[in-house]
């Protein structure tokens, strides 16, 4: 047979197969911002109710600022990272049971977890009742840590909102119902921004005004889901409450918690590098141009957690369906769409190094020192856009258990004292601590990388069937009848 028609057939079959896998690519993107989209705009509200609340704070005196600030970045830094990780037991049961298509137990699981982070929250209450006390030890200013203290005890109904509030959400993320939480925290910025203007403004009560402002707006948010969840929008979903809820708690606390110590350990990280940046000397302006950074960090956190949020749903929607190669096409999207965000952030923060330290300060000690920092903060933000996916995977595929010692030992074992070591030993200050920190992340990033390339997926889909089987609809639905 002549080379040339053969060449030629050859292309013309190729092409086909090129076209086809291209197709599946972007008939992939297109899921991932259906969901991601407005899973961002939900992110950026609600982290922005704190940003107005800490504004108005701002407008009563910096005494007041500060004491709404260590709230805010301490305990409900603590209290949101249990919250969220509880919720996230979610993420892998509902998004794979979706992807099943077994509808029937997801208002079990709901209930469940309203169960154990009630119970969370309860237990997490006396942390607010002796706020002040415990910032005392913590060695914070004694005039901030009693207005502290009793701003806290005035938002303590904030916890327990957020113990429905994170479940409601997963609830809705696994089924991507997501357009109505983006829609639902959009609204309720608006309320809140009124709300302040109202208490703290107008009628001038101070803390317990913006603590007030704060505690209805949570619960406006919440109290918003639960009527969409339970007034027949998910008549498969959601059947009315049952004491199935009551049953198998010890497995699902089992899941919850491991979800919990993954998440907080990530949470907690950068908390704890704030306080080994505090021995340093000229440990004000270290805080400060720390501070900075990881405020920027967490903004394009905002953004990079819908694609989190996205890779769990589609990695435990596809292994739940049973269709492995699916799971390995959404995570190569997710991987791929994250790294380029990642690298736009990344390029503005470097082309900006001189101009964003202005926005948070007017010390030029600060803003040289912030300035320093922008090299490590543009690759933090490109490896943590990246690393949020893996995380993403590893909820969706039910990893919480591994993922958390791989956490502990990347950023506790090896990140920390690694970076006290450069920080103080070798008086390479906060840009060796988190230059440390920052290989602890990389570390992690890729020990899970390994673990996601080295998985037999196949395995994985059957373990999902097992999972949904064994906890769902068949089994325990043989137990109520």
């Amino acid at each position: 047979m002549d080379e040339k028609p053969m060449k030629l057939w050859k292309k013309a079959m190729y092409f086909p197969y090129r076209t086809q896998i291209g197709k599946k690519w972007m008939d992939e993107f297109k899921k991932v911002w259906r969901i991601a989209g407005p899973t961002i705009i939900t992110s950026v509200s609600v982290f922005s109710l704190d940003v107005i609340t800490a504004a108005f704070a701002g407008q009563l005196g910096d005494l007041e600022l500060a004491a709404v600030s260590e709230v805010q970045n301490v305990l409900l830094g603590f209290v949101t990272g249990i919250m969220l990780g509880l919720g996230s037991a979610l993420e892998t049961l509902c998004g794979q049971a979706v992807g099943a298509g077994e509808f029937n137990m997801l208002g079990i699981y709901l209930q469940r977890s309203w169960i154990i982070s009630l119970v969370a929250a309860l237990l997490l209450t006396p942390t607010f009742v002796f706020a002040s006390d415990i910032l005392k030890l913590l060695r914070q200013d004694p005039k901030i840590s009693d207005v502290a203290g009793k701003f806290a005890i005035w938002i303590i109904p904030e916890i327990f909102a957020s113990a429905l509030n994170y479940p409601a959400e997963k609830f809705l993320q696994a089924q991507s119902k997501v357009w109505f939480m983006a829609f639902a925290s959009m609204l309720t910025l608006a309320i809140h921004v009124l709300l302040n203007w109202i208490f703290v403004s107008k009628l001038s009560m101070g803390l317990v005004g913006a603590a007030i402002a704060g505690n209805m707006s949570f619960w406006i948010l919440v109290v918003a889901k639960v009527i969409y969840i339970a007034c027949g929008w998910f008549p498969e979903a959601w059947t009315g409450f049952s004491y199935l809820a009551f049953k198998s708690l010890t497995k699902f606390l089992k899941l919850s918690v491991s979800s919990a110590v993954m998440l907080c350990l990530e949470i907690w990280y950068y908390t704890a590098a704030i306080l080994i940046v505090g021995g340093l000397k000229d440990a004000a302006v270290a805080v400060d141009s720390l501070s900075i950074c990881i405020n920027l960090q967490v903004w394009a956190l905002m953004f990079t957690l819908g694609f989190t949020i996205s890779a769990s749903v589609r990695v435990a929607n596809e292994l739940g369906a049973g269709n492995p190669k699916g799971a390995k096409l959404t995570i190569g999207v997710h991987v791929l769409i994250s790294a380029i965000v990642g690298a736009v952030f990344a390029v503005i923060i470097l082309a900006t190094k001189k101009q964003f330290p202005r926005m948070f300060s007017k010390e030029q000690n600060v803003i040289s020192e912030t300035s320093k920092l922008g090299y490590v903060l543009a690759l933090t933000i490109f490896i943590t856009s990246i690393q949020t996916v893996v995380h993403g995977v590893a909820i969706g595929a039910g990893w919480q258990f591994l993922v958390a010692f791989v956490n502990f030992g990347c950023y506790y074992v090896f990140g920390l004292p690694f970076g006290a070591l450069l920080g103080y030993k070798f008086n390479l200050g906060v840009q060796g601590i988190w230059y440390a920190m920052l290989g602890g992340s990389f570390l992690q990033t890729i020990i899970v990388f390994v673990i996601i390339g080295r998985t037999n997926w196949n395995k994985e889909a059957l373990q999902a069937e097992t999972r949904v089987r064994t906890w769902g609809g068949t089994v325990e639905n043989q137990q109520d009848s």
